[in-house]
């Protein structure tokens, strides 16, 4: 298990925030002294990009998936309800979701997804890297998403 890198940081995000810079496709948590953790992420793909700020609504390990009814519909197929620990379930180990919207940060069960354009807005993390964040952060974290 691979633990995530510390690095030089610049930001005015205050320590303890979350930042996501689709265009590197990594996530830093922010600590002091200018520095933060980094970790490599998967975004959302053409047209499913956002930016913002939000924060941690909810703490999941071993989430269940429900679809959206925007993916639901481009997929009709899919199941209302997709069961933790199924190898259809996306959200793979943990999931940290956010307020005011349809977004997650969450594990994932395709780790090649990570470093790439690949999601519907969700941020994908190594089910490591995720399992790690969920230890360092409650609900409430802000989370600034950027590009």
């Amino acid at each position: 298990m691979s633990a995530p890198e510390v690095v030089n940081f610049s930001s005015t995000s205050a320590v303890g925030t979350i930042v996501v810079r689709t265009s590197e496709r990594q996530l830093y948590l922010v600590l002091n002294g200018g520095t933060a953790l980094r970790y490599p992420v998967g975004v959302g793909r053409a047209g499913r990009e956002w930016s913002g700020m939000s924060s941690i609504a909810e703490k999941f390990i071993a989430p269940h998936w429900a679809p959206p009814a925007e993916i639901r519909r481009e997929h009709p197929n899919l199941p209302a309800l997709i069961l933790s620990g199924s190898p259809d379930n996306p959200m793979g180990a943990a999931a940290l979701t956010l307020a005011g919207g349809p977004y997650a940060i969450h594990g994932t069960n395709d780790p090649s997804s990570i470093g790439g354009y690949v999601s519907y807005g969700c941020i994908r993390m190594l089910n490591a890297d995720i399992a790690d964040l969920y230890a360092r952060v409650g609900k409430g974290t802000p989370v600034l998403v950027e590009h």
